[in-house]
């Protein structure tokens, strides 16, 4: 390496020369170079006295040669990524091309079966007959295939099917056997994470990706396979039998179950063949499909809590790319049973695009992720390497599936409930479960456990995008978690201060979010958030604490399209092993199809009686929902540690926190639908709607009409102060209709807090059902005499909210609603000092 000297001739060097350094000293800089690539003014001095070998060198000069071996390495790194983009767009550009080549032929297909189409149907209508018997032909991408005869399961038969499956995947991947079209909001390009394509008219749901990873084929398969490590549904893959074939490849017979994605929908398993070979073009293909009506071979028998669901040809085929790498084509084909499912939730799995989301693009972003780690395996968060915190992110997702399945071979079984039916408590002692939970934590408290509890509920909610719910609940903890979380302190303390998921010990008001990764899509995060507070107790009110939270993040992009957002968390100790045990509480949110019908808004549904199931399904006329609403499915399970002596009130405590936290949820939700918004914010603001205005004066006149008093202080103001008053009134005043099975229609802000609802929910909410069987004894009693006196005071009681929850009153009064006209328009009650219990 040679360098320009300045200073005439100092140091023996004429001006304008270049000097050479000796390999000693190019040596010596280098690894000075890689110990600090930037050293300061009194470093370099430093290095000077310090190395011998330099000494004849001047400071300024070492300075230019730190500045050009920085330089050097900056255009090395670049021409480096110059290259990867180059031979990652010659790949794509390769794939573009087939895909050209394949939608070509599709095309020419589709117009040789359109012409044939039409003249079939001119000859059947010049000729009058009828053709009732007669086949007709369309397009190949909508035939059903036909039901195969029972075949024979013997190696010889597995065989025929496994090279069936093979040439039927091969159709689907490269070929014209499904119409493809592109997936919505992804479009490829060198920065996509690849070509993705949905099915259009073929049975059942499709999806396909094409794209290019930094892995090589076998190590590709590899990965594939173990689908339990990417696929986040995928509970299990058993390989009951391998069989060789004679052109080098395996047969497998899988048994494979999926967790179900939320509390409303029975889980999903598969019985399948799986097919490796190896193509005479040196590609690598992995196929698979549902072994169905064979005989004279092994078969499973269903499974309870499972349903059977139908895997057509999929799979993988894997070419290598020049200058290393694979590219990789994925077709994922399923018949997921959804009559098995409330109707409101068919949508999950009769779509092609949610299929695309939860397992073909996840195949790709776990492959180009391994890949990411291989080449960029530094030590990152809390010490802990990329694969480390990818599994704990795996961990978190299958543990909360865990929970919010409650398979009873996991050890598992549902206690019983209080009445109500909104949260299902589920307990587990199994030694599997527990093992490893009884450890110390930094604080000194001991989560002394031998059993472990779960409660869980689903909730259906309409004009709320997951992406920004999702964004709020975890950035505003404090405005779901510490709802009435005072009363469960005591408890916390017996059953061990971490055992209170989204809790505190004390008062925790500082939230500090310490990001730990993310994948390299940005599709998911993993972060621990630290809580810090002061003791709860009077012995250590002063003393400082600290609780950290290992939280899993996704679905926060509120572009992507059908993506499941997703929160989960786990109470760790600041010095969590890779291997420590997690109890993963949280909330899943799935976005359903807006384009059909859906349940009310803010139903809590695990009222499985109120959706009805079968092949053809029904809904109430109250389930109908504007085409154009947004509605998604919310799913949230939480687990608590505790002694089994503490069961009981363990059970009450977990009731109760969900049910505050699904009251929470639906007041944010109401408060962030664009739809509250426009449509209600006429009794959130003072101005109101006419109709909410003409309503408050018609309550008003009729309770000063019936009871000889005025309602409202300010009850001879305007149409808008008269809403305003009614609506902050202290007491809950509440409207229902005039019919036989009454409902609610209009209610203030305190008959909404006391109902625990909505405004947009309150139609869904009767009479009845506020009312125990003393309240409803007493109404049936009372409501002749409102009919025909116009009014009635009732006694102080209980009721109940449409969480479930007991809500005391010291008295009520019910009166008439008159119209203009003098006619009654509804029912309207008012609940004096009323109460939860």
């Amino acid at each position: 390496m040679a360098m320009s000297c300045k200073d005439g001739n100092k140091h023996g060097i004429d001006n304008g020369k270049y000097v050479r350094y000796t390999p000693e000293q190019v040596e010596a800089l280098e690894r000075l170079y890689h110990e600090c690539p930037k050293p300061s003014s009194i470093r370099r001095q430093q290095l000077i006295r310090e190395c011998p070998i330099l000494s004849n060198i001047e400071p300024k000069q070492i300075k230019v040669w730190f500045q050009n071996r920085r330089c050097r390495e900056k255009q090395r790194k670049e021409a480096s990524r110059l290259q990867a983009v180059n031979r990652k767009l010659t790949a794509m550009n390769k794939l573009l091309m087939e895909e050209n080549d394949r939608l070509q032929k599709q095309v020419s297909q589709l117009v040789y079966e359109n012409g044939y189409f039409r003249q079939h149907t001119q000859t059947t209508t010049l000729g009058a007959k009828d053709t009732s018997c007669e086949p007709v032909v369309t397009s190949g991408q909508h035939n059903l295939t036909s039901q195969h005869p029972p075949r024979d399961a013997s190696p010889a038969g597995l065989l025929s099917i496994a090279e069936e499956t093979l040439t039927e995947f091969l159709s689907k991947a490269t070929g014209t056997a499904v119409e493809w079209v592109q997936m919505p909001g992804m479009k490829p390009g060198p920065d996509s994470i690849g070509i993705v394509a949905i099915s259009h008219g073929c049975p059942g749901v499709a999806a396909r990706a094409c794209g290019l990873v930094g892995l090589e084929p076998t190590r590709v398969a590899e990965i594939l396979k173990d689908q339990p490590s990417w696929f986040r549904d995928c509970r299990a893959v058993d390989v009951l039998n391998v069989l060789p074939t004679a052109n080098g490849g395996t047969i497998e017979l899988l048994y494979m179950q999926l967790y179900a994605p939320t509390t409303l929908a029975p889980a999903r398993d598969f019985w399948l063949l799986r097919y490796t070979s190896v193509l005479e073009d040196g590609s690598l293909v992995i196929c698979e499909r549902s072994l169905k009506n064979t005989q004279n071979g092994p078969t499973m028998p269903p499974v309870q809590h499972f349903v059977r669901a139908e895997m057509l040809p999929s799979g993988y085929l894997i070419r290598p790319c020049e200058g290393g790498g694979s590219i990789i084509h994925i077709v994922d084909h399923m018949d997921l049973e959804p009559w098995s499912v409330p109707e409101v939730l068919r949508p999950l799995y009769e779509s092609s695009t949610v299929l695309a989301q939860k397992m073909t693009m996840a195949a790709l972003r776990q492959l180009r992720q391994i890949a990411h780690e291989v080449s960029q395996s530094n030590v990152t968060g809390w010490g802990r390497r990329p694969a480390a915190l990818r599994s704990l992110g795996q961990r978190l997702t299958r543990g909360f599936n865990e929970a919010l399945n409650g398979f009873n071979d996991e050890g598992w079984s549902v206690m019983g409930n209080d009445g109500m039916d909104d949260v299902t408590i589920l307990v587990n002692s199994s030694p599997d479960k527990l093992m490893g939970l009884n450890i110390s934590f930094a604080n000194g408290f001991s989560a002394i456990s031998n059993a472990v509890l779960c409660a869980r509920a689903s909730m259906l909610l309409q004009n709320v995008p997951p992406a920004i719910l999702l964004r709020f609940l975890r950035e505003h903890r404090s405005e779901w978690a510490d709802n009435n979380i005072d009363a469960y302190s005591a408890a916390a303390v017996k059953v061990g201060p971490w055992s209170l998921p989204g809790s505190r010990v004390g008062s925790f008001g500082n939230q500090v979010i310490l990001p730990l990764a993310h994948t390299i899509e940005h599709e998911e995060f993993l972060e621990v958030i630290k809580l810090e507070g002061i003791g709860h107790t009077p012995e250590d009110a002063m003393m400082p604490r600290e609780m950290f939270l290992l939280q899993l993040c996704s679905g926060m992009d509120e572009n992507a399209i059908g993506t499941c957002a997703e929160l989960i968390f786990a109470p760790i100790d600041a010095s969590f092993a890779d291997d420590a045990p997690l109890l993963p509480s949280g909330f899943r949110i799935i976005p359903l199809d807006s384009g059909k019908e859906a349940s009310s808004p803010n139903r809590t549904l695990d009222l499985a009686s109120a959706l009805e199931i079968g092949p053809a399904g029904n809904r109430t006329p109250n389930d109908s929902v504007n085409s154009g609403c947004t509605r998604s499915v919310m799913t949230i399970a939480f687990e608590f540690a505790f002694e089994s002596h503490m069961q009981e009130h363990v059970a009450s405590m977990a009731r109760q926190y969900v049910r505050s936290i699904i009251s929470s949820v639906q007041r944010v939700a109401l408060a962030l639908s664009p739809s509250h918004l426009s449509s209600h914010t006429g009794l959130r603001s003072p101005l109101g709607t006419p109709e909410a205005q003409t309503l408050a004066r018609w309550i008003c006149n009729s309770y000063r009409c019936y009871l000889g008093v005025e309602l409202l202080k300010s009850g001879n103001e305007g149409g808008e102060l008269v809403l305003k008053t009614l609506w902050h009134h202290s007491d809950a005043i509440m409207c229902c209709s005039l019919k036989a099975l009454p409902v609610f229609t209009f209610a203030n802000q305190a008959g909404l807090d006391m109902l625990e609802t909505t405004l947009v929910a309150l139609q869904d909410i009767t009479l009845e059902k506020i009312f125990d069987d003393h309240g409803k004894k007493t109404l049936c009693s009372e409501f002749p005499q409102i009919m025909q006196q116009g009014f009635a005071c009732l006694q102080g009681g209980i009721c109940l909210s449409s969480m479930g929850r007991p809500v005391s009153y010291e008295r009520a009064v019910a009166w008439k609603v008159l119209n203009e006209e003098e006619n009654a328009h509804c029912i309207c009650f008012m609940f004096v000092n009323w109460s939860f219990v």
